[in-house]
Order: C-alpha cells, then sequence, then structure tokens
C-alpha cells in the first residue's frame, strides 16, 4: 500500500478519534456546574487519560513491538512488552496530568486506583488497535508482495528458457560432442548425458519454489563441464566449491545467470582464468563469486539471450528479502558479482 495511502488511513483514524473527544468535552461544558475557569482541568485530564496514552501506546505498537515481536511470532514477548507499553503509557499519561493541572492531579489521586486503571484500559485498547491496523497493513503488503512475485517467477520463467536455450551454447556443444564421437565414444556419451540431464533441469526442476541445492551445484558443474570442452585452453575456467550442499535449500536457477553471463562476455577464450567461479558453502550462509575477464572495446550485446541485471536483482528481493547480499564490481577489463545468501 503507498505511503500515501497510509497517512491518509492515520489521519482520519485520529481526526475521528479527535472529533469524538471534543464532541464529549462540548457535552461536558453545557453542564451546569461546569464553569469557564474549570476548562483548564477537563482539558488536562482529556490530555492525560485519553491523548497522550493513547497516541504513545498506539504509536510504540505499530512501529517497535510489532515488527520486533508479533511479526516474527513471539506470542509471548508480545504480550509481556505489550502490558508493560500499556504501563508505560498510563505513567505517561499521569505526568502529562501533573504537569498540565495541579487541581487535576489532586483528583487523580483521590480516587486512586480506578484513574490509572481507566487509563491503561485507554493504553491498551490504542495498544491493540495499533496492532490490528499494522497487521492488517502488513497482510495487505504480502498479499501484494506474494502476487509480485507470482508475476515476476512466471516472466522468470520464459526469461530462464531464452536464456538457458542459447543456441550458440548449444550448437557448439553438440558440435563439439559430434568430433568426440569418432575420437573417444565414451567421452562423447557421457557429455550427451549431461546435456540431457541439464535440459531435463531447465525444463521441470526449474517450476519448484526452491530445490535442494545439490541439484543446484550439479547443473553449474555439467554446465562448466561443458563450457571446458569448447576451448583447448585448460585454464580458461577457474571453479572451486568449498563446503558441502547437504541440507540446504535455494530458489532454482539462482546462480546460473551470473555464470552464464560470466561465459557468454568472457569472449578470448586463450586467456587463463578468463571466468573465474568460486562457490563458498557455510553453515547459515551461500557466498558465490563470479568473476569474468573481457575486452573493454568489444561491443556488449545487452540482454541478447541472457537475463538483465535489474530483473536478477528483483529476483533476489523478493525471493530473499534481506536475507541477500548483491554487490556487481566492474573495472578495467574485469567484472565480478559477491552473492551472498543466507540459508
Amino acid at each position: 500500500m503507498k505511503r500515501s495511502l497510509i497517512s491518509l488511513l492515520h489521519i482520519g483514524f485520529w481526526l475521528g478519534y479527535l472529533l469524538c473527544l471534543i464532541f464529549v468535552m462540548f457535552v461536558i461544558s453545557q453542564w451546569e456546574d461546569v464553569q469557564p475557569e474549570d476548562y483548564n482541568y477537563y482539558a488536562a485530564f482529556f490530555a492525560g487519560v485519553a491523548i497522550v496514552p493513547a497516541v504513545f501506546a498506539f504509536y510504540t505498537q505499530y512501529y517497535l513491538l510489532f515488527p520486533r515481536f508479533l511479526q516474527k511470532r513471539q506470542w509471548a514477548k508480545a504480550t509481556i512488552y505489550g502490558i508493560g507499553l500499556a504501563l508505560v503509557a498510563t505513567l505517561a499519561g499521569n505526568i502529562t496530568i501533573a504537569l498540565a493541572d495541579e487541581e487535576a492531579l489532586n483528583c487523580l489521586l483521590t480516587c486512586l486506583p480506578y484513574g490509572p486503571l481507566f487509563t491503561f484500559g485507554v493504553a491498551l485498547v490504542f495498544s491493540i488497535i495499533g496492532l490490528v491496523l499494522r497487521g492488517f497493513l502488513t497482510w495487505i503488503e504480502e498479499l501484494k508482495l506474494k502476487e509480485e512475485l507470482v508475476e515476476k517467477n512466471h516472466k522468470m520463467e520464459l526469461a530462464l528458457v531464452k536464456a538457458q536455450l542459447d543456441p550458440h551454447f548449444l550448437f557448439n556443444t553438440i558440435n563439439n560432442i559430434d568430433v568426440l564421437i569418432t575420437k573417444d565414444p565414451n567421452e562423447a556419451s557421457r557429455y550427451l548425458n549431461q546435456l540431457s540431464d541439464m535440459m531435463r533441469f531447465m525444463l521441470y526442476e526449474t517450476k519448484s519454489e526452491h530445490i535442494p541445492l545439490e541439484q543446484e551445484m550439479s547443473y553449474i558443474d555439467k554446465y562448466v563441464e561443458l563450457q571446458r570442452i569448447r576451448t583447448a585452453n585448460k585454464n580458461y575456467v577457474q571453479y572451486e566449491v568449498e563446503g558441502q550442499p547437504g541440507g540446504k535449500q535455494v530458489a532454482p536457477m539462482i546462480f546460473i545467470p551470473f555464470i552464464e553471463n560470466a561465459f557468454k562476455h568472457a569472449t578470448n577464450k586463450k586467456l587463463d582464468q578468463a571466468v573465474d567461479i568460486r562457490i563458498q558453502i557455510e553453515e547459515k550462509a551461500i557466498v558465490f563469486s563470479c568473476q569474468n575477464r573481457f575486452e573493454p572495446h568489444r561491443k556488449q550485446q545487452n540482454g541478447a539471450n541472457g537475463l538483465g541485471n535489474e530483473l536478477i536483482q528483483r529476483r533476489l528481493e523478493l525471493l530473499y528479502p534481506e536475507t541477500h547480499s548483491l554487490e556487481v564490481k566492474r573495472r578495467n577489463d574485469e567484472y565480478q558479482v559477491d552473492l551472498t545468501l543466507v540459508a
């Protein structure tokens, strides 16, 4: 929901509440025993009982307690801190009365504990209202985000198919396998099976929201190995993996677009370590780094047979909100992508 609409919702709520208080004050002013000099007395009570505790409890719940506890489903802490919040709001209201009018303070002290209890009730009610409103707006935002994620995933599926079925990669790989058939049939058969596995993965496994990290790593292994046979330079690709992928889940094809773009732009296959891929699997994170060397004066085909950085970054924001770090560096003849996923 847009910030302007949220602001209007807040303004409308408090304006309605203020009009109710004004109506009550107007009714009280019509009593026969209420004199103009008593207005400050009643205003102090309204401020200390109905305004300060309400605003304090509402916005503390809205901005602090809900995102810190309730959104994380920490129910016990949310309840304890909610009660504590109502007590602090009650204290703030009583201090307001004490500072605003001495006669109102004396009245408050003579009607203990009913006055503070009533103020506590007001604070508790507005704390709940703040909770409900923030929860409702968060729910609306999550629904919108899910719809956007579904739409982006549909676009991503189409883009992935276009990116992965790169004709140049397929033709070159098939031609290399064709040459190997006469030289080493067994090796040619192995590469052909790898290509078949990759295509099967692209067409079927990428439809899931998450897949085992082993499957993603298996695809990368096969892709890199098929890229190796396209050049006689054995040092063209540097590929290292540290750690064990067992038990971890990732979104399908989360690393592949970066790797594909690296091979697409590393046009000089005579260079050593023209493509450098490193994946470090830690206990709570996956650290991915992909670097490629390119020819600065060579014209790049933006968006051709690949995924744009904007689409890749948006997908990461949708799938890993606040749990990923992406850094892209370009210097001289090197292009580097560093991606960290909390997993």
